[in-house]
Formats: C-alpha cells, structure tokens, sequence
C-alpha cells in the first residue's frame, strides 16, 4: 500500500524534532504535526523560559551580596512587563529556529492537530476544531509530551499552572505555591527572588520526594533561609476567590483549619501524559494505567506500541519525564527504524537537576535506593556539609552539601548529590565518571581544582 508519509509524527517537541529530523537525514519522508508554537514543552513553557526566570531572580541577591564585597548598597527595581517580554521575545525565536532546522532537514511542518482516524491515518485539525485535511503513514510516531494536571478541589479553577506563569500580565505581590515537586519548588524561589511574598503549600515534611534525603532537606532548609513561607503537611481543602479579586487558599494543619489570603494560586501538583483528543482508540493503542490513575502510552523498549507500525516516545510514556531522555529516545527510534542502526537506551545513572535555591543535583542512586539495592551494610556514605566560601563575606547564612553513595566491597559510586551555587553544572561532569564505572578511588585519585566546591567530591574522606 502507498502512504503519504514514511513517518509522521505529532507532536514539535524535544522528542518529536529530535525523531522527524534524524528519520530525514535517513531519506525517509517525513511530515511532522504540531497546533502549538514549535519547541514543545520545554522551548515554549518550561526548561528555557522558566531558567531565564531563575537568572533573572538571582540578581535581587547579587545585589546584597555585592555590599558584603565593598560596592554600595543600591535598591533595585523590577520592571515585570520588560522581563515577560523579552522571555516571550526569546521563546518565540527558538520557536522560529527550530522551524528552520525543520525546513533545512527536509521535514514538512503541518501547523495543525492531528488525531487517528484508523491506524494509518490522520486528520489535520485547526485550532476552531476544523478538519482541514488526512494523511496517511506507514509508520507514526507519538511526541505530544504532557501537560500540569489539577487535584479536584472546590475553586482549584481559580489557580493557575506553570503554563500560565510566564503569561502572567502582573506580578502578584503574594502568591501561593501547591505541590512538592521540582516545578513548584522552583517557582517558588523564582517568584521570591522576583520580590513576591510566596507561601509554598506541601502535603508531606520535605519538598521532592523521591530524592535523596540530604537533597530534600537541603532545598527545603534553603528555602526557608531564601524567605520563603514554608508549610509543610498541609491538606488544601477549597480554594476561594473573594470580592476584592483575591483568592483565599482554605487549608489544613495538624488538624488544625487555616486560611492564606494571596493574588495568584500557581497549582504544580504533577503531570500526565497529554493524550486528550489523539483518538488512540480509533488506533487500537494500549495505554497503561499508574497507581495514581494516570494514562500513559506503552511501549516496549524500542519504542514500539501494541501496534507494530505506531511508537511512542518523550513524557507520553511516562518513564523518564526529561528532555534529553525524549530527544535520546527520539534519535534512537529513527536509527533504529530508519538507519539500519537498531539500538535502545539505557536509563541507569540519568542526571536530572532542580533550578531552586538553592540549587540542587543528582546522578545516580539516593542512599535510600542504595539500601535497598545492595543492602544498608553495603552502603559507605561521604558527606560533607559546608558554608561555601563565596559567602564568607556576604554574611548570609547558607549551605552546600556534596555527598557520594558508594558500594562497600567493589567501591564503585552508585549515586552522587549536591545542593548548592551550581550543582548542574558540576553533576554533569560527575554523571560520565558515573556512567564510565568510577569507583571511590577513581575520585580520590583526581586532583581538585582549588578554591572550588566541586573539588569537594575528590576530597571526601
């Protein structure tokens, strides 16, 4: 049978780009589908604009920090509407780059929705909703990625998701934070180094769960010396807007009642594979069901949906919800469908970082994991907790912890972890020795790089 396509693929993100591109530069014919600004999740509303915030959110401190160095205190002003502008300004020229790679590789950009109609076919939807043609495919690859999800509460439509936060045509001068994960976390410290009041809202003791305990308790103390209102095992119970245009955040404490009077409810309790209006069951696709009740594509570990011709990658899987694992998996699939080049991924020793403040990074297994693993009697920890010596001067109270999870009996570091002024960075560099094998006395063998806080992971004793 004839298709239209060799591979289409909707969804512009990290993994769809990554996936049409590489299929391309195979000879394949490709079109791609996408009724959003092209770049996805993380170009458009996440991992770009939501650093330039974080960069923007710093100064207000190198300001103070400058006095402790002998400059003159100065007071700084914010002006919102120029910040929000030139963000947006950057956004759309990434968005418009990343339209021009397209054009280069040879990829046909399709401004529209697209939605099965069988397996091998699809309709091009407008924004009105409007069928404005079909194509067929021979193969079809899934890259819509996710989008913020909201808990079922009386007058959560009051709140607001990371989406919106970069769309905000004022700065609220209190604003309220739901959720404990990265997101949220960072938001948080964004908006208080914007000058905002914020008032950070967590169901359990600590911020990010599922990272290593010192991580969680590092953020969360930093946070709180970084003058964000902390309040830890809270239930939200309503959410109500007043006549004033305010919104009072009606919650529980110890089962105490409580109520918080603020300008804006940013709600960053989670995500979900976005999966809404795809017609997947016109396709025939399985999906798979998670303890919390949240859909997501399964496949298998080539990419590969119940249907042979139809895959799936990025955060619609909902395994490893990051941008460089949607765009690894991407030029995976297309090597292996269309470069005669058939491999996977491997998912072990996976950095991920937490623009907060202060800032915080991993690579690896926490403690807890390690435990688990190999067993706590098998598990050595080096930890050093520490005033960095950038603040010697500024006077500020603040904290770095570097810390190594290592195998007892073969000394190889199963995980690595740091809070602290560039912790990216320095986890990055740390996740090859990671990936390579590197055992503790890879580590202390390496000479550091003197003042620095990363030659702390080379001197832990």
């Amino acid at each position: 049978m004839s298709y239209d396509y060799d591979l289409f693929v909707i969804g512009a993100g990290s993994g769809g780009l990554a996936a049409s591109k590489r299929a391309a530069s195979y000879g394949a014919r490709v079109a791609i589908a996408e009724g959003d600004k092209v770049g996805g999740t993380c170009v458009i509303r996440g991992c770009v604009p939501k650093k330039l915030l974080v960069y923007a959110s710093k100064f207000s401190q190198l300001f103070t920090d400058a006095a402790g160095y002998g400059w003159r205190a100065v007071t700084p002003k914010l002006d919102w509407d120029r910040l929000i502008r030139a963000v947006d300004n950057e956004v759309n020229r990434l968005s418009q780059l990343h339209i021009s790679y397209l054009a280069k590789a040879g990829v046909e950009l399709l401004p529209f929705f697209a939605r099965f109609v069988d397996p091998h076919t699809l309709e091009l939807v407008d924004r009105d909703g409007q069928v404005q043609r079909r194509v067929t495919a021979a193969k079809i690859l899934i890259a819509v990625g996710g989008e913020a999800i909201k808990p079922n509460l009386p007058g959560i439509e009051h709140s607001i998701t990371s989406r919106e936060m970069f769309l905000l045509p004022k700065q609220p001068k209190r604003l309220a934070v739901l959720g404990g994960g990265y997101i949220s976390v960072e938001f948080a410290g964004i908006m208080r180094g914007l000058g905002s009041e914020v008032v950070h809202f967590l169901r359990g003791d600590r911020p990010l769960r599922g990272f290593d305990q010192d991580i969680q308790d590092g953020v969360y103390e930093g946070m709180i010396r970084h003058g964000i209102d902390v309040r830890p095992q809270c239930h939200i119970s309503s959410l109500k807007l007043t006549k004033k245009g305010k919104i009072r955040v009606c919650y529980e404490q110890q089962g105490q009642p409580y109520e918080a009077k603020v300008d804006a409810v940013l709600c960053a309790v989670g995500r979900a594979p976005n999966l809404q209006g795809l017609g997947l069951d016109q396709a025939g696709v399985h999906l798979n069901i998670n303890s919390q009740g949240i859909a997501a594509i399964a496949v298998d570990e080539a990419y590969r949906t119940n249907q042979d011709h139809i895959f799936a990658v990025g955060d619609c899987t909902n395994r490893v919800n990051l941008t460089p694992v949607a765009i690894a998996e991407g030029r995976a699939f297309a090597d292996t469908q269309f470069g005669n080049l058939p491999r996977t991924l491997s998912y072990d020793n996976i950095p991920s970082a937490v623009f907060s403040q202060p800032e915080a990074a991993s690579v690896g297994l926490s403690e807890a994991q390690a435990k688990a693993k190999v067993g706590a009697e098998n598990v050595l920890v080096y930890r050093a907790a520490f005033r960095p010596m950038y603040h010697s001067l500024t006077g500020k109270e603040a904290k770095v912890v570097v810390k190594l999870v290592v195998e007892k009996q073969t000394e190889w570091v199963l995980g690595a972890h740091m809070v602290g002024d560039n912790a990216a960075e320095i986890i990055q560099g740390i996740a090859i020795a990671l990936k390579m094998g590197a055992t503790k006395k890879d580590f202390d063998a390496t000479i550091g790089i003197h003042p620095s806080t990363a030659e702390e992971f080379v001197t832990l004793r």
